[in-house]
C-alpha cells in the first residue's frame, strides 16, 4: 500500500515513511487501484480536497517510480 498524504500546507506527496502529518489515504500499488480512486472520486474525498489534473499527473508518475 501507498500512502498519499495532504499536509497542513495543502500540498499532496506521497508518504514514503508513513508518518508524515496530515490527512492521508491508502492506495494499492496497481494501475487499475489508481484509476478506480480517481475516476471515483474516492481519492479526493479522501483527502479532503479538490485535485487538479496536474496533481493527478504528478502523483502518478511519482507512484509508478516507487
Amino acid at each position: 500500500m501507498i500512502r498519499l498524504v495532504r499536509t497542513p500546507a495543502g500540498e499532496i506527496i506521497i508518504d514514503q515513511t508513513g508518518k508524515a502529518n496530515g490527512r492521508g489515504a491508502y492506495l494499492c500499488k496497481s494501475a487499475n487501484c489508481w484509476e478506480q480512486g480517481v475516476q471515483k472520486g474516492r481519492l479526493s474525498r479522501a483527502l479532503k480536497t479538490t485535485l487538479t489534473q496536474e496533481t493527478l499527473d504528478t502523483l502518478k508518475a511519482e507512484l509508478l517510480k516507487v
